[in-house]
């Protein structure tokens, strides 16, 4: 699969709150960071990852990203969302980056 396709799999298991499929196309040590390099999550075991989707997910079961934009540039898909259904309310603006290898995405940049 592309760097594209894969990025396109995980964005359709989120909206679709399914953890499992959502994970599977993750790294098991993801590292999620904000740009240009920060780590969000310090597990880099993969643990931690799965801990915040779980608690996303279950606080959020109207959660939906909507695709505004996408870039891909060889390994690096770039996704510019809307974020809607959270139990806050309202929508927010997010952006992700992506680095993907052959079969899963490697690192995550969230740019705030």
């Amino acid at each position: 699969m592309s760097p594209e396709e894969i990025v396109a799999g995980q964005l359709d298991a989120y909206n679709a709150l399914d953890l499992e499929r959502f994970l599977g196309h993750f790294v098991d040590d993801i590292p999620v960071l904000t740009f240009p390099g920060n780590e969000l999550m310090t597990d880099r075991s993969g643990p931690e990852f799965r801990v915040k989707c779980q608690e996303l997910f279950d606080a959020n079961p109207g959660l939906h990203v909507k695709l505004v934009s996408r870039m891909v540039h060889g390994r690096i898909v770039v996704d510019q969302e809307l974020v809607t259904g959270l139990s806050s309310g309202g929508a927010r603006s997010a952006v992700a980056m992506y680095e993907v290898g052959a079969e899963r995405i490697e690192r995550v940049w969230f740019v705030s």
